[in-house]
């Protein structure tokens, strides 16, 4: 049976650190979801008609699939920020919180009385951190930027290129919006570091565009690395090398030193092949690429997965089955690492998700919560904040937080 969560005590190396999270979709709410698997208290929030991604499918009672990964370990706060009340209420948890993360378009918070230079004075301790496309300045800063338009601008799209065509093509996944995410929960962690040590806040810009050019350069862009040089630019490495066609499947084979070549061949009964001079260093596999892949294409669709996988092993070579995603779920690695697992959403139901990535020994990070019902701590997070009942409603009179009849 799923586990159940109950009352959360919060016992990552974040607890205390209370969080305002003003993301939502893709690009934020996966970084503030770590930050609170790391014991941050994170409180979301959000307009009336909710994150577009509550209503996203698949979905139960409600609750979409991706949303509830998302804002796991989060509460929500419904709020009306284009009132007055509304903007000063806002304005009061801020200054009592430790982070502020927003992904508006540029400009948003400030036009609304509550981006960080309002806050610098008053809450010098403060930690205001923006995320946006590709930043504030440029031609395309009044763009509106997704996902597949970072892909495009940063070579994503075209080092996925089509080997037959050169057509590009895009990362299956909204691969810029969550490597902006991870970093987005990286630079709170430094600027909360750099805190402790100055005593001082800061405003910290993160850009889709950079985030997505760091992560392509070191093996993607090698080639446009070296200025005024008269260095050879070599091929991109082609992964698609990497999936080999059995006679019952896929595998995965990635060898990458001399001894993982040898077992390769090894493997595949072509010992003859390390000892020719075509294939017996990188550079020689590299220049005659076309002809090994031939031959060990033709090799590998000779065995079935389970005997490759014997043979693979056997020869210590860096390997895998290629998992379905139904297959994943079972996968005996995952399941020996109790790497997803399944619980009891309070709306949802039983639930499957990953556990938190970093697997604190001292401070344990951990599902404490899931994801919030929209508005579900609204009135938890105003009393907190040092709100008395009076005030609550009178904000509930005038619609700036609401009714819960």
């Amino acid at each position: 049976m799923p586990d159940s969560i109950s009352t959360p005590t919060l016992t990552g190396p974040l607890a205390g650190v209370r969080i305002i999270d003003f993301t939502s979709i893709y690009s934020g709410p996966i970084g503030t979801a770590i930050l609170g698997d790391q014991g941050a208290d994170v409180i979301k929030i959000e307009p009336a008609e909710g994150d577009v991604m509550r209503r996203g499918v698949p979905a139960r009672n409600g609750v979409g699939a991706a949303f509830a990964m998302m804002n796991r370990n989060k509460r929500s706060l419904v709020i009306d920020a284009r009132s007055d009340r509304g903007r000063e209420t806002l304005r009061r948890l801020i200054l009592g919180a430790d982070v502020v993360i927003e992904n508006f378009r540029p400009g948003v918070m400030d036009r609304l009385g509550l981006g960080y230079e309002s806050f610098r004075e008053a809450h010098p301790k403060l930690i205001y951190v923006s995320i946006n496309g590709v930043g504030s300045e440029g031609p395309y800063a009044r763009r509106r930027v997704y996902d597949a338009v970072v892909q495009a601008v940063s070579g994503i799209a075209a080092l996925q290129a089509d080997a037959d065509n050169g057509r590009p093509q895009l990362v299956n996944t909204l691969i810029c919006d969550k490597v902006t995410s991870v970093n987005a929960a990286q630079v709170v962690t430094a600027a909360l570091f750099s805190r402790e040590r100055t005593g001082q806040g800061q405003q910290v810009e993160l850009t889709m565009l950079d985030a997505a050019l760091n992560f392509i350069w070191p093996d993607g862009m090698y080639n446009y690395s070296l200025i005024d040089d008269d260095s050879e630019p070599v091929p991109t490495l082609d992964y698609s090398s990497f999936v080999r066609q059995t006679a019952d499947g896929f595998v995965a084979v990635m060898p990458v030193k001399a001894a993982e070549w040898q077992g390769v061949f090894r493997s595949l009964d072509l010992d003859e092949l390390w000892g020719d001079p075509r294939f017996d260093s990188a550079v020689s596999r590299r220049k005659n690429s076309e002809a090994l892949q031939a031959l060990l294409n033709a090799a590998y669709i000779r065995f079935t997965t389970a005997e490759l996988c014997q043979r693979l092993e056997a020869n210590d070579v860096p390997y895998a089955e290629i998992n379905s995603r139904e297959d994943v779920i079972n996968d005996p690695q995952i399941v020996a690492m109790g790497a997803l697992r399944t619980f009891e959403h309070h709306l949802a139901g039983p639930m499957r998700q990953p556990r938190p990535q970093g697997q604190f020994r001292g401070t344990p990070a951990g599902l404490f919560r899931s994801s919030p019902g929209l508005g579900e701590h609204t009135d938890e997070v105003l009393l907190e904040a040092g709100f008395d009942a009076g005030e609550i409603q009178a904000l509930r009179k005038e619609g700036v937080i609401p009714d819960t009849d």
